[in-house]
């Protein structure tokens, strides 16, 4: 039960290290809430049976960078929004362009060529 919670535990801490340092950083919060109560799981455990391993105290370690990385990038990195106005006037230049564009066709159909089409009923 030790050896699950200690793997769990882990592959937790290492998501969350991940997570941290890729741009969607605030995700890394349920690894590392995770990768805690694992770890704390594993230290309970392993304290009964009188040996406790070093991996757990790693674990505790990489948890704690993990959570730091993440508090240091959503308290010191602002997101900035780009102008939207160059972007709405581009649509709307291609929306006239193409209203033209299908005002421009001159398509005729005779009614003859319509008469010829077999249509299922």
């Amino acid at each position: 039960m030790k050896k699950l919670f200690t793997i769990l535990a882990l592959i937790a801490s290492i998501f969350a290290i991940i997570f941290s340092v890729l741009p969607v950083s605030n995700l890394a919060v349920i690894p590392a809430v995770a990768a805690l109560i694992f770890a704390v799981i594993a230290f309970y455990l392993s304290k009964k049976e009188g040996s406790v391993k070093k991996i757990i105290q790693f674990i505790f370690l990489l948890t704690i960078i993990a959570l730091a990385i993440t508090t240091y990038k959503s308290i010191f990195t602002k997101t900035e929004v780009a102008n939207t106005d160059t972007i709405e006037a581009t649509e709307n230049k291609l929306e006239e362009e193409s209203i033209e564009e299908l005002e421009n066709l001159d398509i005729e159909i005779d009614e003859s060529e319509l008469e010829d089409i077999p249509f299922d009923e």
